[in-house]
């Protein structure tokens, strides 16, 4: 593979934050009627205006920045004070120890902790098995290390309530065929579906039983509504613990994302990989930023359940918008703040859609086929939005597909 083609798998035009960079060039001929009328909503990430940072998050970054060199230079895989809170507060909250010294790293946010992990499993010509639809950096990370994705398919539409739809028999067969890395999300990223308990047992029964790595990314898992339960990967007996890394962050659910934050925990072998890698990368995660996770998971009380109520009720309407426009299916998520409608079929083609929203509805969305080949007919929407905005947002979305029904 050629440089220059290893780069064009990594297109970042539809990636959330690019659209700013598309042209309306061709799509004048295909688009209906005139613009609607409505403030800009940006539904590709959260809105950290509309959900505020939590309190006393710049204060412990002033506090870091006070403390100086000693905050500043902190070894490679993070300030060990800090790592030792974090690890007795994620050892609670997953139900398995965390290694604070050895077992556990801060990098610079979520993002960078999946790329270390993916870097510090996966060599060229590996196989590893990836869920249709799942975060779209996934396919990316290993197409980018030059390994090979074997995909098992996540059916969130026919599965019910209980389950997220995995298709356990496919991962089997994947790990049958030599993939010895499973890298998913859960909560999902885009569906939104929680893997059940049977689920996650499932898939820690068959990582044992091939000597598979897997790699959990559980950034949305603080963030679930009425009636979720959720099963940590980490925490079953079948599991092997150094086959196991668990990425979280302070990103979303917190409105972090500024301070660029994340932590990976688990393996100590894949943790010392990752520190070496982040070394060369960026030696460590912002050390001042690194002060803001004193706070992390010792919110107020009653914080985050406000917040988490505040979403739902966000999610709701839009449901309510969305399943009130024929042929649109949307499940309703468990956790995290996206949502995956499928729309029906339209006149023009889903990535001509995308764009028409943006210009004529002031509304932008991910497209499907960021996170499978599969879903081309759905769009992603991050619902942590101002409330009123988004609902109006919904409802132009709603206006664009009925003029544009085929």
């Amino acid at each position: 593979m050629t440089i220059e083609a290893k780069f064009r798998k990594l297109g970042t035009d539809n990636a959330p934050g690019q659209e700013v960079r598309q042209t309306a060039a061709g799509l004048e001929a295909l688009m209906r009627g005139e613009a609607l009328e409505g403030r800009p909503v940006d539904f590709s990430h959260g809105d950290v205006d509309a959900h505020e940072p939590t309190p006393g998050a710049f204060d412990l970054f002033s506090a870091g920045v006070a403390s100086g060199g000693v905050q500043a230079y902190t070894e490679y895989r993070g300030d060990l004070g800090i790592r030792d809170l974090l690890a007795s507060r994620l050892a609670a909250f997953t139900g398995a120890p965390v290694d604070a010294r050895d077992g556990l790293i801060i990098t610079p946010g979520t993002q960078g902790a999946l790329f270390l992990a993916v870097a510090a499993t996966v060599a060229r010509g590996d196989k590893v098995a990836i869920v249709q639809p799942d975060y779209f950096a996934n396919r990316k990370l290993v197409e980018f290390f030059e390994g090979e994705m074997v995909p098992v398919q996540l059916d969130y539409v026919s599965a019910d309530e209980t389950r997220a739809g995995l298709d356990l028999t496919g991962l089997e067969d994947a790990f049958k065929a030599g993939a010895r890395v499973f890298l998913f999300s859960n909560p999902n990223n885009p569906a939104g579906v929680v893997y059940s308990a049977e689920e996650i047992g499932q898939i820690a029964a068959l990582a044992a039983r091939y000597g598979a790595t897997v790699i959990a990314d559980q950034l949305y898992s603080r963030l679930r509504y009425a009636g979720a339960s959720y099963t940590h990967l980490r925490a079953e007996a079948a599991v092997d613990a150094e086959n196991v890394v668990t990425i979280m962050g302070p990103s979303k659910t917190e409105s972090l994302s500024g301070y660029r934050l994340g932590v990976a925990f688990g393996s100590r072998a894949i943790i010392a990989r990752m520190e070496k890698l982040q070394a060369i990368v960026s030696l460590r995660a912002a050390g001042y930023s690194q002060a803001v996770l004193r706070g992390w998971f010792d919110e107020a009380p009653g914080w985050m359940e406000d917040r988490i109520a505040r979403h739902q009720a966000i999610r709701d309407e839009l449901l309510r918008v969305l399943r009130g426009c024929e042929g649109v299916f949307a499940r309703t998520p468990q956790a995290g703040s996206y949502l995956f409608p499928r729309l029906p079929k339209l006149a023009v083609a889903p990535a001509e859609f995308v764009k028409i929203l943006r210009l004529q509805a002031g509304v932008v969305v991910t497209p499907g086929t960021e996170f499978s080949p599969h879903t081309a007919d759905s769009v992603r929407l991050n619902f942590s939005q101002d409330h009123e905005a988004a609902v109006a947002a919904a409802q132009r979305i709603v206006a664009l597909v009925e003029r544009y029904r085929a």
